[in-house]
């Protein structure tokens, strides 16, 4: 097989559409790498950060949706969704989750080609997707995104899934000021956009968990009257 293949992710539980899909893209300038479940597909989009992700959503264990969820903590790297739920309530749920496109069970070799061609090219028009690499390190403070795991000097940090959603986005921005309305309606959604005491709450709650003299921030300081910002760190 070319090393030079593009890398495609099939999350699908059916061994018939794999193959299906095996067969067909590997006959392309595609390299496929298959995961039969939602928490394994997660594991091999943060180890082989493919180009592309193919995502069935009536998966064993965790959906397809929080699978969706899960992947766009820490990458924007483009999901196709390939599914029988064909009910316009289905493609919302999915395309709000975070995916790029819908393509509904039984679809035409032709109509995949064209939708994943599509979701390459805004890929690579929006800057690709992936950072370098989804760990960040900062001093002694680490973040595994897509293992959710934090550690401060070796230990392990125990988040709420607020407090990680908050963490996760300003590691996404880390050395860049990110603003109290951008904070809402990234973690809490355009609902809460009027709630601007949400962010102040969290980040104390934050600091108290990953900085080491939580009155005098290291890592994750205020811009007073406009946000915050996470000190830049470098991929580990």
């Amino acid at each position: 097989m070319s090393a030079d293949k593009i890398p495609v992710l099939v999350i699908e539980d059916e061994a018939p559409i794999r193959c299906f899909l095996r067969a067909y893209l590997e006959s392309r300038d595609f390299k496929l790498i298959e995961a039969e479940s939602g928490e394994e597909g997660l594991g091999l989009a943060a180890s082989h950060q493919p180009a592309l992700i193919l995502l069935d959503l009536g998966l064993p264990g965790m959906d397809g949706l929080e699978v969706i969820r899960r992947i766009r903590e820490w990458t924007a790297t483009p999901i196709l969704v390939l599914s029988a739920r064909g009910k316009e309530q289905d493609k919302i749920d999915a395309l709000d989750a975070g995916a790029d496109d819908y393509l509904i069970k039984p679809f035409g070799v032709g109509e995949l080609s064209a939708r994943m061609r599509v979701a390459l090219r805004h890929a690579v028009q929006n800057g690709g997707g992936l950072a370098p690499d989804p760990v960040f390190r900062c001093g002694e403070l680490v973040v595994d995104l897509p293992a959710r795991r934090v550690r401060m000097a070796g230990q392990e940090v125990r988040l709420t899934p607020i407090e990680f959603k908050l963490l996760a986005f300003l590691v996404r921005h880390a050395g860049k000021v990110v603003t109290h309305r951008q904070l809402l309606k990234e973690v809490w959604g355009s609902a809460r956009e009027d709630q601007s005491h949400y962010p102040r709450i969290y980040v104390h709650q934050l600091r108290h968990k990953i900085e080491p003299d939580p009155a005098r921030p290291r890592f994750l300081r205020t811009e007073t009257g406009i946000g915050y910002r996470l000190e830049e760190g470098e991929a580990v």
